[in-house]
């Protein structure tokens, strides 16, 4: 089996330690372990007293009765059975990528993506078909254009709402379209959905309330501000979760008791962790999109309430040296659009600390003054 080197993870495991002012990830600010025990009040000593005596065995191999209740509580038509604990979203992808898709299938993504979404199923001899998504459409999704590339054999519709790295929703009225082209071929619909957005208004549905082929994989790292964590799940129909459970015995055998404990701590104490983490993508996407607005070198189609943007430099420089260069110069880190396939953008990740992200846009706005013609001259 080939597969294509991932470019965002080979990335960050290269330059992430390396910044002083981390604006690359697409994680909410994390919460600490005292963070997440005391949301309720609980102290961390009364927490590890409760489970200090709990054997560490496999524990609950498909996520504890409890973690798996608590989940399905989140969808409108998923019952707790049907839920699989997985290693993060990651794990969740791989799963059902890897229990549906052989040699020979068709899959139709999106372009850009989590690159897991299509080059696994390329990986496993299945053809890729891409709708591109453009900055002039403000990153959104061609119902046309995706028609147009589904046939008989179109086993998989792989799409991520919302989008990473572009920060942009699928909303009801679109994904409603989506199920019925989807329909009419037979086609499962896997949806990454780890990027909820955190606003008010009813524009989120998952896919798996919406059909019955539909995959949902989401995890406890992006809304939740866990990724240390590393629990994930799929959400779909008995029939589905009936065929993930053989493949899921030769990737996982369990997320382990410590992980699982805190995972259920943290979807007990949910509200609080959104209402926490909804004041800091508020509170920061204005920030953004002030700094945008008098930044003449950057546009930006504003995300969706979620903690991924993808930012268009107006540099003559390619995207990945003028990220290494701003690195090595300022301290400041972004992912460079190419690791995206998409070539001058940039992902910025602004649901950091504040000061932070203010800090960093400062030196980025005065690192891309070198650019200006004034500067060149």
């Amino acid at each position: 089996m080939d597969i294509a080197h991932f470019g965002v993870e080979e990335w960050l495991n290269k330059w992430e330690k390396k910044a002083t002012y981390d604006i690359s990830q697409s994680s909410i600010d994390a919460l600490t372990v005292e963070e997440l025990i005391g949301l309720d009040g609980t102290t961390v000593t009364d927490f590890f007293e409760t489970i200090s005596k709990e054997p560490l065995d496999y524990g609950w191999i498909e996520g504890s009765d409890e973690f798996k209740s608590l989940v399905a509580a989140l969808y409108k038509h998923v019952e707790p059975d049907t839920i699989l604990q997985t290693n993060g979203a990651t794990g969740a992808n791989f799963l059902a990528l890897y229990a549906l898709i052989e040699p020979g299938d068709h899959v139709v993504s999106m372009l850009p993506t989590y690159q897991q979404l299509y080059d696994i199923p390329l990986s496993l001899g299945a053809t890729v078909d891409f709708v591109e998504l453009k900055e002039e459409d403000h990153w959104q999704l061609d119902l046309a254009d995706l028609e147009s590339k589904l046939t008989d054999r179109t086993k998989m519709i792989c799409l991520n709402s919302a989008n990473n790295p572009t920060g942009t929703l699928l909303d009801i009225p679109t994904l409603k379209a989506i199920v019925e082209m989807a329909r009419k071929v037979d086609a499962y619909i896997l949806i990454d959905e780890v990027y909820a957005p955190l606003t008010e208004k009813e524009e989120f549905s998952s896919i798996v309330d919406l059909y019955e082929k539909g995959i949902a994989t989401n995890s406890l790292s992006k809304t939740y501000s866990l990724p240390g964590l590393r629990i994930g799940w799929t959400a779909s129909s008995k029939e589905i979760a009936d065929i993930f459970r053989k493949y899921r015995d030769y990737t996982m055998i369990c997320g382990g008791v410590l992980s699982d404990k805190l995972a259920v701590h943290a979807l007990k104490n949910k509200d609080r962790i959104i209402e926490r983490n909804r004041k800091i993508i508020t509170g920061n996407l204005s920030i953004l999109n002030q700094w945008v607005k008098k930044e003449p070198r950057v546009r930006l189609v504003s995300p969706n309430y979620v903690s991924t943007s993808f930012i268009k430099l107006d540099i003559p420089q390619k995207d990945e040296a003028f990220c290494i260069d701003l690195l090595e110069e300022t301290g400041v880190l972004l992912v460079p659009g190419t690791a995206f396939g998409y070539p001058g953008y940039a992902r910025l990740g602004y649901c950091c600390k504040q000061d932070t992200l203010t800090k960093a846009l400062d030196l980025l706005s005065n690192f891309l003054r070198k650019f200006d013609p004034e500067s060149i001259s």
